[in-house]
């Protein structure tokens, strides 16, 4: 499934909190409690929104995938593992509604980023994932992404990953 990614608005928050909240409970199902149970607020996808961008596809008016870019390095990414770079961009936040996983809907939306990316003239993505079977590590490598590092961060085990542009 191919997919289009446009900057998320203010009328998009409740949409986007459900789908996050959506994968959230369809992760808890099948991994238990873990890290990747957070729970997604209206208040913290504004705040996404006012310092990075944050991105939404559509598959008939409704949303099914989302995911964050950003020039700030996230503060559970130790930027040690990672090449030198002039403007890496990181990914954050990607998330693709249960119903829609497994259907190439996530990996339409990392070609979409690494469009974005390269409009922006930035030269890598960087991400970590959890380094749990609840992890999108394996996405990531099938997506081209190459792991540069592994740290744990709160206690919880993270791979690095990095797809240079």
């Amino acid at each position: 499934m191919r997919v289009h990614l446009e900057l998320a608005t203010a009328e998009d928050v409740a949409e986007l909190v459900a789908l996050r909240m959506a994968v959230n409970e369809h992760l808890g199902q099948q991994y238990g409690e873990g890290y990747w149970l957070s729970r997604p607020t209206e208040k913290g996808a504004l705040f996404g929104m006012r310092n990075a961008k944050v991105y939404v596809a559509r598959h008939r008016k409704k949303l099914v995938a989302t995911l964050t870019l950003s020039t700030r390095k996230p503060w559970a990414i130790d930027a040690k593992y990672f090449s030198k770079g002039q403007l890496p961009l990181y990914l954050t936040h990607m998330a693709v509604e249960p119903g829609g996983q497994r259907r190439g809907l996530g990996r339409s939306c990392i070609e979409e980023a690494r469009r974005i990316v390269s409009q922006w003239e930035g030269d890598a993505i960087r991400l970590d994932a959890y380094d749990t079977a609840a992890g999108a590590g394996e996405f990531y490598r099938k997506c081209g992404f190459r792991e540069v590092g592994r740290a744990t961060y709160r206690g919880a085990p993270l791979i690095y990953f990095e797809m240079l542009m």
